[in-house]
């Protein structure tokens, strides 16, 4: 059975630059089983409740201002999956989460970036699911324990954010500077908690984690680990796939998360 993966997109110049968050990217697809389609938790898409993408072919939205012109000739043109849209609808209403279709988004950069890498034909289906930073951690793992059953019918779920994300920093750091030591003890201690499967700290990590409010003053971007690790079920076991930073703020890593035997 596919895992669920939490991935960090980083900055939307990842695929124009060389890292080893890229690299790991690169040569991720080929350690999965190939994926029937593939459903994105974002946080670059927030809505008051969830909403699945249901289109033909998905736009690329370059949803970012400031770049090299190279980034917004960039295009990931993947089908779109209406019949999943509709699934993915389905089992959260079935779960007491309301949610609806939106017929005309398109990717964001935290879907098309990492897939870009990751699939780089774009010729598997893609579907996004959109999250709610105002309804916390708790919220999403419930969204993901909903969209569970996806895992046996040859879906991808991703949830794609970033493991540290207080950009308010960036000061034009070097993409290779080290983190810094507040941005390494948060990490580690988020890394701790998800081997030991501390579901109770992790909901609550603003007060258990070293750091935590400073390393992310707004949420959404980690939010999108607690679908990745909702879906894994009850008892899911963690592994940490990729580590690494970028600009000293950002934590690059990549978690899969694997139903319990």
């Amino acid at each position: 059975m596919l895992p669920s993966l939490f991935l960090s997109h980083g900055a939307p110049t990842l695929p124009l630059t060389d890292t080893p968050a890229r690299r790991f990217l690169e040569g991720l697809g080929a350690t999965l089983p190939r994926p029937r389609a593939i459903l994105v938790a974002s946080a670059h898409w927030e809505t008051e409740r969830p909403m699945a993408n249901a289109v033909g072919v998905n736009e690329t939205i370059h949803d970012f201002h400031g770049f090299a012109r190279a980034l917004y000739e960039m295009r990931y043109p993947a089908p779109g999956a209406p019949g999943l849209a509709r699934r993915v609808s389905d089992l959260l209403c079935a779960a007491g989460l309301p949610s609806g279709i939106d017929t005309a988004r398109g990717l964001d950069h935290g879907a098309w970036v990492p897939l870009s890498l990751i699939y780089p034909a774009a010729d598997i289906p893609v579907v996004q699911v959109s999250i709610q930073s105002h309804l916390g951690p708790a919220h999403h793992l419930e969204l993901g324990r909903a969209l569970a059953p996806l895992l046996a019918e040859e879906v991808l779920l991703i949830g794609s954010g970033s493991f540290t994300h207080d950009i308010g920093r960036f000061r034009g750091q070097a993409i290779d500077a080290p983190s810094t030591p507040d941005v390494t003890e948060f990490a580690d201690w988020f890394d701790r908690a998800l081997a030991e499967g501390r579901n109770c700290d992790l909901l609550t990590y603003r007060r258990q984690a070293p750091h935590a409010v400073r390393q992310h003053p707004t949420e959404e971007h980690l939010l999108p680990l607690y679908v990745a690790l909702g879906a894994a079920g009850e008892g899911a076991k963690a592994e940490r796939l990729h580590a690494s930073a970028e600009f000293s703020i950002l934590r690059m890593d990549a978690y899969a998360f694997r139903q319990a035997a």
